[in-house]
């Protein structure tokens, strides 16, 4: 079954959280200060797409495809982005809150977190080989068999990765948040 094309449009301060966005393949769409949240966004279609403002906590993206879809200030906390469908997924994120989301096994890439909350968000055998995590606050994000390399981890603060249970080569830190490599030696770091 084809699902119907919709391109070039914006929608603005919709509520899906009791009707459902129309199923479609969305290119170059933006959605500005809509409500998701709670609700399907599953087996969609979102190409060269923005979401600005939106809420889309605890969304259902089950294999919604993502490809080259911006994130900008919006809420997605809970959200289960491992679900999605895989071809061609590329998306980033600037000033979100994605607090107990997860990324459980996903190819990230090098993809963009730009000044989110990251707080309690599951990296478990994730790889995000070449990622930016600039100014991102991961306080108790799980770092479990994750492939950090390369990733620039130079601003990103509250985090603890194990470097014994991750793979870190070539990955940047900085003076000021070294001490989150150290955590599960419990020593004391003074000044």
């Amino acid at each position: 079954m084809n699902k119907p094309f919709i391109a070039d449009q914006t929608f603005k301060g919709k509520d899906y959280r009791t009707d459902r966005l129309s199923k479609g393949e969305y290119e170059n769409c933006i959605f500005e200060n809509c409500d998701f949240s709670d609700g399907y966004l599953d087996n969609q279609h979102f190409m060269e797409c923005q979401f600005l403002d939106c809420n889309l906590s605890n969304t259902n993206l089950g294999q919604t495809v993502l490809n080259d879809v911006h994130f900008t200030r919006c809420k997605m906390m809970g959200v289960k982005f491992e679900y999605c469908n895989n071809f061609l997924m590329s998306f980033d994120f600037s000033n979100c809150v994605l607090n107990f989301s997860s990324f459980y096994k996903m190819a990230l890439g090098a993809i963009q977190f730009n000044d989110c909350k990251l707080i309690e968000v599951d990296f478990t055998e994730t790889d995000l080989s070449g990622a930016s995590l600039d100014d991102c606050d991961l306080e108790k994000a799980v770092f479990y068999d994750t492939f950090l390399e390369k990733t620039d981890l130079t601003t990103a603060y509250n985090f603890s990765i194990d470097p014994e249970r991750n793979r870190i080569k070539k990955a940047k830190f900085s003076k000021d948040n070294i001490v989150g490599l150290l955590t599960k030696y419990n020593i004391v770091i003074e000044n």
